[in-house]
């Protein structure tokens, strides 16, 4: 299997909830000004520049399946969780904007990113559309309320965690100010945790779950997120950029303070990796020290645990025992792209 390639019931999975949800996405994306939509719509994949039809390459709609699966794990109708799902897709994709512009990444999916192919500000007022079409979805339904609390909490964590991981890239790799590996799974928790926590807590409160188990499935999606993160880091550095559609060891260039290079930093034998890091066209060898010092078998070793604390949470909760099974068939797809 190939880091981003679904195996066969995951694949089937996505599949079947981005079907669900598509419609009403494609609706809701339909309410924005005319120019904003577009904007959307070519993130999205499904338009060029201008708005001719496409079809982009888009994201593994992960969260919108988390939705949909959160409703069905305690016993609700999949269509329950729909606009949990619309919400939550809305909000990635306007945190993906946003965060294109404050790491100056150029693609997205192998295309111009929203900022490149219509101007900086014109992607910034995308996103936030976006986030306001969000928040607009979920208080239509008739559990609005709690639904757009539990959705605004999730975005404070989200904010958090992004404005830690911009403060990361300007502390030093040693001494007292050096970001330590509890500081990143913080930031990893809130960064990328809450939105996946959210969606699947989000599908569950639509579908009528108590709080106890809404918790639960909050907190799993949370470990999740973190193992996520740290896989990611993993092929930040060593993935094929044939596949990631990432450049090799553009996280080593950019110097992000990654789980793999943290924990190298923290091993002896990573005494020379701060000098490698801070030397242009050297990325390769700071690849090949952060293996040596242990950095990418410590990130999967701390991946594995996130991912087991996770199904630990869902085997105890009070879960529709085939959609709970299906929620772990995401999980293992989301952190089995290891390289």
């Amino acid at each position: 299997m190939t880091a981003l390639q679904a195996p066969p019931a995951a694949s089937e999975l996505l599949t079947h909830c981005a079907g669900l949800v598509r419609p009403a996405l494609h609706q809701a994306v339909g309410r924005l000004h005319p120019w904003l939509g577009e904007m959307a719509a070519y993130s999205f994949g499904w338009c060029e520049v201008g708005g001719a039809p496409a079809t982009a390459p888009g994201g593994k709609a992960v969260r919108q399946a988390l939705a949909v699966l959160g409703a069905r794990a305690v016993g609700a109708d999949e269509h329950a969780g729909i606009p949990a799902a619309v919400a939550v897709e809305l909000v990635h994709a306007f945190s993906l904007l946003h965060d294109d512009i404050m790491d100056g990444d150029a693609t997205r999916r192998r295309r111009p990113a929203v900022w490149k192919a219509y101007g900086t500000g014109p992607a910034v007022l995308a996103g936030d559309a976006l986030f306001a079409l969000a928040v607009e979805t979920l208080a239509a339904v008739p559990q609005g309320a709690g639904a757009v609390r539990l959705l605004s909490a999730a975005l404070a964590d989200l904010m958090r965690g992004q404005a830690d991981d911009l403060l990361f890239s300007g502390r030093p790799c040693t001494g007292p100010d050096r970001v330590t590996v509890e500081e990143y799974r913080s930031m990893a928790e809130a960064k990328t945790g809450s939105l996946l926590g959210c969606a699947a807590a989000l599908g569950a409160v639509l579908g009528g779950a108590d709080e106890d188990t809404t918790s639960v499935l909050d907190r799993a999606g949370r470990h999740l997120g973190i193992a996520f993160q740290l896989v990611d880091d993993v092929l930040g550095i060593w993935g094929d950029p044939a596949v990631t559609g990432k450049p090799t060891g553009g996280d080593l260039r950019e110097r992000k303070k990654t789980y793999p290079v943290l924990a190298a930093l923290d091993s002896p034998a990573g005494g020379a990796l701060p000098e490698l890091l801070d030397s242009p066209g050297r990325s390769e060898e700071a690849a090949e020290l952060i293996e040596a010092a242990g950095g990418r078998t410590a990130a999967l070793a701390e991946a594995r645990t996130h991912t087991s604390t996770a199904r630990a949470l869902l085997s105890r909760a009070p879960l529709v025992a085939g959609a709970a099974r299906d929620l772990l068939t995401v999980l293992n797809f989301l952190v089995g792209r290891e390289v």
